[in-house]
């Protein structure tokens, strides 16, 4: 009988890395135990009772059972999570497995039941990352097409950017009514909607809000302003998610942020340039801040006393992406080194308070030879047609 088993456990629906393992999404409590052979592995998926059908058609496993099938003498909780972390308890006491190995997101539910059998639990921090980060063919074709998708939700939103007509204070109307923030974030969660994908709170931040990397953004947008559209939303069908960012400024594009934009440009070719397994996120991440600084733009939080005008990239290079649209690794100080497979954002950008910000966003899979880009939108800032 096994003594040592590897088990994962939660719910699939919203745990990627237990979703990714077995294949199959519930929005109930579920595990996959998998015992070690000599040539192989025996996968066990324990589910609710009324997902075994669906679950032998569709999950990677080997066997499928429900708590029912390993209730212990004491019987089963009526709580749902708590029943299945007794069910795994006593399935493994059973197969008399004395340690297990599990990953960062095991619930306390599943470790204090796997306890109280006396089974000892060893953490792997590596176990649902490193899989997850070497993505297979078949992911980097589905975040191909997430990216495609989004790249025509966003230029859709610049094209409207760039054909508004602003009134006599430079405020932007389109279809006779102020073009704002929340109406451009509208048009494109219906245009996604339309092609299939769970949308996310767009940013569509312009001017001075843009100064904030992360602000959503709200109310008018003005011409002669950036306004930064950073899109990130996740297939219904795949579950994978593209990210991408533009940016546009309407009408006279102003000296300063041509300069912010022509460094975050440079910034991105030589960060992407520097992208392949085997160099660390960090070596990527300083590539960029090489031409961040040879432009004169600095790099770092502000500090408290720093004026609104200064100018600064204040956030890292990129991040993994795939079935969540922020995974390891990080392309950022003390990144670790790309493996085959990353799929990663690079997004060089450039805020300032008082003057608004400047992003642009590719998404990459990293290779022995250099960086496959999976985009193809075009980097400018003007989008008049």
């Amino acid at each position: 009988m096994s003594s040592t088993a590897i088990v994962m456990a939660g719910i699939p629906s919203v745990n990627r890395s237990l979703y990714r393992e077995m294949q199959f999404s519930v929005g109930d409590p579920a595990a996959l135990i998998r015992f070690p052979g000599n040539d192989s592995e025996r996968r066990l998926l324990i589910l609710r009772d009324i997902e075994m059908e669906r679950a032998r058609e569709q999950a990677a496993a080997d066997e499928i059972a429900c708590p029912a099938d390993f209730a212990p003498a004491s019987g089963l909780s009526g709580d749902r999570e708590t029943a299945t972390a007794q069910a795994v308890a006593e399935c493994l006491k059973r197969a008399g497995v004395n340690q297990i190995t599990s990953d960062r997101t095991l619930p306390l539910s599943f470790v204090d039941e796997i306890r109280k059998v006396n089974i000892e639990i060893s953490y792997d921090p590596d176990l649902g990352v490193i899989d997850r980060r070497r993505k297979r063919p078949d992911e980097i074709e589905h975040l191909r097409q997430a990216q495609r998708d989004t790249e025509t939700a966003i230029r859709m939103a610049c094209e409207t950017i760039a054909a508004a007509t602003p009134d006599r204070d430079g405020v932007l109307q389109h279809d006779k009514e102020t073009l704002t923030s929340e109406r451009v974030r509208a048009m494109i969660d219906l245009h996604l909607l339309r092609m299939g994908y769970e949308t996310t709170p767009s940013i569509v931040a312009g001017g001075p809000q843009g100064g904030d990397c992360h602000q959503r953004g709200s109310g008018p947008l003005r011409t002669g302003e950036p306004v930064i559209i950073d899109v990130f939303p996740r297939n219904q069908t795949t579950l994978y998610v593209g990210d991408c960012t533009r940016c546009v400024v309407h009408g006279e594009i102003p000296p300063v942020i041509a300069s912010m934009h022509a460094a975050i440009v440079e910034a991105k070719a030589a960060a992407t340039a520097a992208t392949r397994s085997g160099v660390t996120g960090e070596a990527v991440h300083q590539a960029t801040l090489g031409v961040i600084h040879a432009h004169g733009f600095a790099s770092g939080l502000p500090a408290a006393d720093d004026p609104d005008d200064r100018i600064a990239m204040v956030h890292g290079t990129g991040h993994g992406v795939g079935l969540d649209v922020h995974e390891p690794p990080l392309l950022d100080f003390g990144g670790p080194v790309l493996v085959d497979g990353d799929a990663l954002t690079i997004e060089p950008g450039l805020y300032a308070p008082a003057i608004g910000g400047l992003r642009v966003e590719d998404m990459v899979i990293a290779t022995a030879s250099g960086a496959e880009n999976l985009n193809t939108l075009p980097e400018g800032l003007d989008w008049s047609t």
